[in-house]
């Protein structure tokens, strides 16, 4: 019941359209302002790099959406009266153990697979490392980055997750609504320059998957762990010069990029694995339900909460 938890703060649906319609807006904007912009985003970048620096930019880049999340969980506490648990999971308490069982999961994966193409395609890669350079990097990174991830989670699989499905009274309408534009919030990225609109195959296929995951676990737990540790070690590990997050990472990858079958990858091979295994750990069933099935009203919340207080009485 993780979309119904929003019937726990005072319902007003106009409540629900302010921050993604604000949002939305800014970056309609910011793409608007690209396209007409006479530098590309990569020239653009490389000349913030140069005059700034890439930690200074890299903390330009975060800190608005880290201040963001304090937005949208200040709107949900003060004006939907709704408490910051019942935004983030239908369980009585927030399980940081989830969060960082996915976080451990998710970096060991990554780590694995960028080091085995580093084996294997050496001359696609530089060693980028200058242990002061990274120290700063991991200290900018591990403060901002997961304020930045908790903002995406907690604005489109928490706020409009709960919004639109208590509208819709379904499951699946949020779930593609918010996903697809999850996927379209990252159109003004420099790699959707430099690959192409193909390459949002992967970021509306990202959007599904943390999508699935919350309404499987009725909860942001997995999504806000995963996510976090996506951005976070990509940040510390890898860069490229057309890349959002160009760091003093350990590596850089010199290589000519091209979009190719391997955009594929994540979205149809290793997601559906996680979820497999997810499912495993976490006794998912009812996929269908909980995926597309109907919404409660309010009422037939208050009742269901009603039944399982006697039923624990009892």
């Amino acid at each position: 019941m993780y979309i119904e938890q929003g019937y726990k703060g005072e319902i007003g649906l106009w409540k629900y359209f302010v921050l993604p319609i604000g949002f939305i807006a800014l970056m309609v904007v910011n793409y608007i302002m690209l396209l007409i912009s006479p530098i590309d985003i990569e020239d653009s970048m490389a000349i913030m790099i140069e005059n700034l620096g890439s930690n200074i930019v890299l903390i330009t880049l975060l800190a608005p959406l880290a201040f963001f999340l304090f937005i949208v969980l200040g709107w949900t506490w003060l004006v939907h009266r709704q408490s910051v648990t019942s935004l983030t999971t239908s369980r009585k308490k927030i399980d940081w153990k989830r969060v960082f069982f996915v976080f451990t999961l998710w970096s060991v994966i990554t780590i694995f697979f960028t080091l085995l193409d580093v084996y294997f395609s050496p001359d696609d890669y530089v060693l980028n490392f200058e242990w002061t350079k990274f120290l700063m990097l991991a200290l900018i990174a591990i403060a901002l980055v997961p304020l930045q991830t908790s903002f995406e989670e907690y604005l489109f699989r928490g706020h409009m997750m709960q919004g639109i499905g208590i509208i819709a009274k379904n499951r699946w309408i949020p779930l593609v609504i918010t996903s697809v534009l999850f996927g379209l919030m990252h159109i003004a990225n420099p790699e959707v320059e430099k690959l192409g609109y193909g390459i949002m195959v992967y970021y509306i296929g990202t959007g599904f998957f943390l999508g699935i995951m919350t309404l499987m676990d009725e909860g942001l737990e997995l999504a806000l762990g995963f996510h976090a540790a996506n951005n976070l070690i990509t940040a510390l590990l890898v860069t490229a010069d057309w890349t959002a997050f160009q760091t003093n990472s350990i590596f850089k990858d010199i290589s000519e990029p091209g979009l190719s079958w391997d955009v594929l990858i994540p979205v149809f091979v290793i997601f559906p694995i996680l979820l497999y295994i997810l499912s495993k750990k976490y006794n998912w069933t009812n996929w269908k339900d909980r995926l597309a099935g109907k919404v409660l009203s309010k009422e037939q919340f208050v009742a269901s909460l009603e039944d399982g207080t006697q039923e624990l009485q009892a």
